[in-house]
């Protein structure tokens, strides 16, 4: 089954109070899934990464082999890609828990996007946030 996931991740004052957004579609672009989740006090690429992972997470629990993760952090999606290594403390389990996660897919595709593209799980981030 291939799917199509947004995250994205928010922090107040970085750090700060954190959350995170993401949003399952199937591959016409219809949402299967959307949800947002405060993860306590965190920076924005901790925020960032924690997204990711509960996107992978629940596209695997749907029956996804095949997955494209649209994220507007450059940083994840170079870190994903190898062209930056992952030098924060606070990120390299979060890397390597994402990394075990993509594993299990048989295809994945990590693509960068711009914000006004991720704005769904932007709001979602935000509305986590606001409810905390």
């Amino acid at each position: 089954m291939q799917l199509i996931a947004y995250a994205d991740g928010a922090s107040r004052g970085n750090p700060g109070p954190a959350a995170y957004g993401a949003v399952l579609c199937d591959p016409d672009g219809r949402e299967l899934d959307a949800w947002g989740n405060a993860i306590g006090r965190a920076t924005n690429n901790v925020a960032e990464y924690h997204g990711a992972i509960a996107a992978v997470e629940a596209a695997l629990e749907l029956g996804a082999t095949e997955l494209e993760l649209r994220l507007d952090s450059q940083l994840i999606i170079r870190q994903l890609e190898g062209r930056y290594r992952v030098r924060n403390k606070d990120l390299k389990p979060l890397f390597n828990q994402l990394s075990t996660l993509i594993e299990q897919l048989s295809v994945f595709q990590p693509t960068h996007v711009r914000r006004h593209l991720n704005q769904r799980a932007d709001a979602l981030a935000n509305a986590a946030l606001d409810r905390r």
